[in-house]
Parts: structure tokens; sequence; C-alpha cells
């Protein structure tokens, strides 16, 4: 194997403990937005929920619109603000990196020219998210969905990165927690892939070339 050169992270679930915070966050959401009006039970709207985020993604800012639409008909912006207020405080208090996240990407430092992030998140919530987590100084890019108007499952984040790099693919290590919008195109690519499977949120097939169970087994492959 070619030596690695560049390390590109996704951000959610693979650096940010995100997948837990969220779920707690559109709980109490859910829960707030019963509370001010609307018309479903918790089961039914985490059910909704789920189905949007599967069809969407979890970056994608109108969940709460789409479920509301979905179970009443129309968008209450009284019980649309409860339910983001109540995800945001939750959210807030909550999120923080992974165990030995900083320690390990110091350590790559020294063992790779580039470190990058590639992620769909927009780019306001992408760095507020690097700010709060103290991540923002660890890397020499950050691409986002506004960054290249594509989501990473059609392959131009990573694309639009290699050539930021100028680096052949099989020098470039791509790590990230979802297979069919991290692994799958990347390897298209030709890029080597590690499969960040402590944050997984979905069941799916694995397709990567290395596999890790804590962020910091990544210093057993690099």
């Amino acid at each position: 194997m070619a030596k690695i050169k560049a390390i590109i992270f996704d951000l959610d679930n693979t650096l940010i403990e995100f997948l837990k915070v969220k779920g707690k966050a559109q709980d109490k959401a859910i829960e707030a937005m019963i509370k001010a009006g609307m018309t479903a039970d918790k089961v039914r709207a985490k059910k909704i929920m789920r189905r949007l985020l599967m069809k969407h993604g979890i970056e994608y800012q109108k969940i709460f619109d789409d479920m509301l639409k979905e179970i009443m008909g129309k968008i209450d912006m009284r019980i649309l603000a409860a339910g983001v207020v109540a995800y945001r405080k939750v959210k807030g208090d909550l999120m923080e990196p992974y165990p030995k996240v900083i320690p390990t990407l110091k350590k790559l430092r020294k063992k790779v020219k580039f470190m990058g992030i590639v992620t769909d998140a927009p780019k306001f919530q992408a760095w507020t998210r690097l700010y709060e987590m103290n991540l923002d100084n660890c890397f020499d890019f950050v691409l986002t969905l506004d960054d290249t108007g594509a989501e990473k499952p059609t392959g131009i984040p990573f694309k639009t990165a290699m050539k930021m790099l100028g680096l052949r693919p099989n020098e470039v290590l791509v790590v990230g927690d979802w297979m069919s919008r991290d692994i799958i195109p990347a390897n298209k690519l030709g890029m080597k892939t590690v499969f960040a499977k402590y944050g997984a949120m979905w069941k799916e097939k694995n397709k990567a070339d290395y596999t890790i169970n804590k962020i910091e087994d990544i210093l057993k492959i690099v």
C-alpha cells in the first residue's frame, strides 16, 4: 500500500459523539412538541422522524417541519419553536468529542502531511461544532455541503478534496461511520477507507479496508 499522506475525517459520529446526543435531543424535541399541541404520540413521531432521517440524511435541516406536515398537515410555528428550542438546549449541553479524539489527532499530525474534514453539514453548523469541541485548529481544510454543492454519496466532495491535496487516491485515507455516505463513494475513487464502527447509525455491510472500534485505533493503521 502506498504511504498515507492525508487523512479525511467525517465529522458527526466519527469525531463528535453526535448520534447519541442527537437522539436524546430529538426525544426532548418530540416531547416538547406534543406538549405544545402536536397530535401524535411519541412512538409514532419517532418512527416518522427516523424514516425522514433515512431519506434525507442526519444533517437535514427541515426534519421538524416535515414531521409536522405529515402529522398535522401544516407547520404550526408555535409547535415548531417548542421543538427547536428543546432540541438545541439538549444538544448544546451534551455534545462532546469522542474520548481521546484530540490526543489522537495530535499524534496523527506527526504522521501525515494533511488532515481535513469532509461533511454533509452546512458550513455554519460544521464550524460551530468544531469551535464548540475545540477542534477548529486541528485541520488543514474543512469541506462542507455549502462548499461543494453536493453530498458525499455523489463522490464530488471527495474528488474536490483530492484535487485540493494534489495526491493520488491511494495516498488518502477516509474515515467515516456511514457506508453509503463515507466508505462506498471513497472506495469507488480508489481511496483507502476506515469504518468508524463506534459511531455507526445504521447496520450496513462493511466494505471498508479497515475497521476501528475507537478513534485511537487509527494509530495502528497509519
